[in-house]
């Protein structure tokens, strides 16, 4: 069996993050299969890829904070990029023949690009499945109502798409109600629970150890994901530490690979000044830093809070607001299920940071989310499969307790 994976990726490394977590599970639980991925990502290269994932590696489109895609390495304007983008993603489809082709959020690709090669597919190799991926949350309820309509999503989806397979639970955002999605779309959507984090590599003694951290040390993990966009949290985080430099925790920050330069030296600056933190440009290993930590301070980006469920980490997130809300959501609804605390970036007084954190690590530990349905990877992978057409549990089985609101 053979599938294509185009991943999304126009900002940060949660889309491609998110994808190969899919494939490796894929890979791990099916035989005699072949995945090819399709991305831009400049950090593909980075990752440990399983045997029987290969990529090809596309021209950076970067959105930005303004949302607006531009080239992010070639001296070309947008037009040339996407239509070099659209050639490579349909001459490899064409000469791979999958028997799947999973998308990733955008049902005709960035800018378009894929259109070429969902009209190829239709016409010259039926028997392949185009299967929809989407997060839980996209962006504010009015804002994808507006894309989905003005994009022509819900024609495509129609004229395309077997099926779409939603990596969330209603219980947190329904996304059929909340985008009032058409019974045509609608109907195709299987929400599939969210994605487990497996183990990492290193055991948490190996990362203690490695940092000369004890075990009996409280130790905070800090961590803006790509960090293209995370610098303010860093920078929030270390002035606070500054001001309240009595050594009470150890903290080990990880930048991100896609921090500006000058940003991350600004950074590594600030933590000489430290004497109890630890700070690293990437890790490939994050679910094994966020293991070891007792409490963490992230973005609200969609991988890292599956790593914190995953995990049951007392957790302060600072989620990300613009250029869209889907962050904001995620975080705000997840604090008010009691799962984690949610600061508004733009609302945050010096210091509040740091006493969120003290009271973080002053709650009891809580065991991994056993209210809250982890097994996407099972049902995405069963969907995908021969056969995946068919009806399967969704992810809000009765079985399933119901998410307690905090008080």
């Amino acid at each position: 069996m053979r599938i294509t994976v185009y991943s999304h990726d126009s900002y940060g490394l949660g889309n491609v993050r998110r994808m190969i977590a899919i494939c490796e599970h894929l890979l791990a639980t099916t035989e005699d299969l072949s995945i090819l991925l399709i991305s831009g990502s400049p950090m593909l290269h980075s990752f440990r890829l399983p045997e029987g994932l290969d990529y090809i590696k596309l021209p950076c489109l970067n959105r930005g904070q303004t949302g607006r895609p531009t080239a992010k390495y070639l001296k070309t304007g947008l037009a040339e990029t996407v239509r070099l983008r659209s050639e490579l993603i349909l001459q490899a489809v064409a000469h791979f023949h999958p028997d799947v082709l999973l998308v990733d959020k955008n049902p005709r690709g960035l800018e378009g690009e894929l259109e070429d090669t969902l009209y190829y597919v239709e016409q010259m190799l039926p028997p392949t499945r185009c299967v929809l991926l989407l997060r839980d949350i996209l962006d504010r309820p009015e804002a994808t109502i507006a894309l989905w309509q003005k994009q022509g999503f819900h024609k495509t989806i129609e004229k395309f798409y077997a099926s779409i397979l939603v990596a969330g639970m209603p219980q947190v955002f329904d996304l059929v109600r909340e985008y009032q999605l058409p019974q045509a779309t609608a109907r195709k959507v299987h929400y599939c629970g969210y994605i487990a984090k497996p183990a990492g590599v290193q055991s948490i003694a190996q990362i203690r150890t490695g940092l000369g951290i004890a075990a009996d040390r409280p130790l905070v993990l800090v961590t803006p994901g790509g960090g293209e966009d995370g610098f303010q949290l860093v920078e929030r985080y270390l002035a606070d530490l500054e001001r309240s430099p009595d050594g009470a925790f150890h903290s080990l920050v990880i930048l991100g690979p896609e921090m500006p330069a000058e940003r991350r030296r600004d950074c590594f600056a600030a933590a000489t000044r430290l004497p109890h933190l630890h700070m690293l440009e990437f890790t490939d290993d994050l679910t094994s830093c966020i293991a070891a930590a007792d409490a963490v301070v992230s973005m609200g980006g969609y991988n890292t809070i599956c790593e914190i469920l995953t995990l049951g980490k007392r957790a302060v997130v600072v989620p990300r607001v613009r250029p869209v809300e889907e962050q904001w959501i995620r975080s705000s609804r997840l604090e008010h299920m009691g799962l984690l605390t949610a600061l508004h970036p733009d609302r945050i007084q010096a210091g509040e940071l740091y006493t969120a954190v003290q009271s973080a690590l002053a709650q009891p530990v809580r065991p991994p989310c056993a209210r809250f349905d982890l097994n996407a990877l099972g049902r995405i992978t069963h969907h995908l499969l021969p056969g995946g057409e068919t009806p399967v549990p969704p992810a809000y089985v009765p079985a399933l307790p119901p998410l307690e609101v905090a008080s």
